[in-house]
């Protein structure tokens, strides 16, 4: 049976309102990850969590959706936020001119070098395929 004061206990703790930035978001996701915790969840913390759960759900419709980059494009953009240089990644491939071939789009990644573009990055070689 839903008990109202224990339901609005629980918006006391912390009342549910729309999200305006990631900082919302994150304090919000924190409230819900403190929920998730318990082992078991009451019907009053079942309807806060879907209630939260929906304001979440509306903050990241309303988001810009993230570009899906792969390839040439990805590379580049991981060079630019690593501050990584073309020289960083010579020991890749055989030559400069071969380098400066797929950076310029001339040449396409092989899966050689995707392999080794991933090992060198830390990332999964699937990150630079198309999704």
């Amino acid at each position: 049976m839903f008990a109202t004061d224990k339901y609005l206990e629980l918006l006391k703790q912390y009342p549910p309102r729309p999200i305006h930035n990631e900082e919302d978001l994150e304090m919000m996701q924190e409230v819900i990850n403190r929920l998730l915790d318990k082992p078991q969840l009451t019907v009053e913390e079942r309807e806060y969590l879907n209630v939260l759960g929906s304001l979440i759900y509306e903050y990241e419709e309303n988001q810009e959706p993230i570009p899906d980059i792969y390839g040439l494009e990805l590379l580049k953009f991981i060079l630019e936020e690593r501050n990584l240089q073309k020289q960083d990644l010579l020991s890749i491939f055989e030559s400069k001119s071969t380098l400066d071939d797929i950076l310029d789009g001339q040449q396409e990644l092989t899966p050689i070098y995707i392999q080794k573009l991933a090992n060198f990055l830390n990332i999964s070689p699937d990150l630079f395929l198309p999704s």
